[in-house]
């Protein structure tokens, strides 16, 4: 059982320090600039996900004019 808790809490301290070790962006700065922003760009549009997830990208029924939704 001791065992089992003290790899388990090595494990935890290694996961932690994986970016130290193997470094997320690339050596090269034109490729790390690609890098930082597609990743920035990913990280603007985790809203838009999660309102598209909970459904509040949906025009609302309160709205004062008339929405189609369909095709026309």
């Amino acid at each position: 059982m001791r065992r089992l808790i003290l790899s388990a809490l090595l494990g935890v301290a290694v996961a932690g320090n994986v970016g130290c070790f193997l470094p997320i962006y690339s050596g090269d700065p034109l490729k790390r600039t690609d890098q930082l922003i597609f990743t920035s760009e990913d990280m603007r549009n985790i809203l838009l996900e999660w309102e598209r997830f909970w459904l509040l990208d949906q025009p609302s029924h309160m709205t004062p004019y008339r929405v189609h939704g369909g095709v026309i």
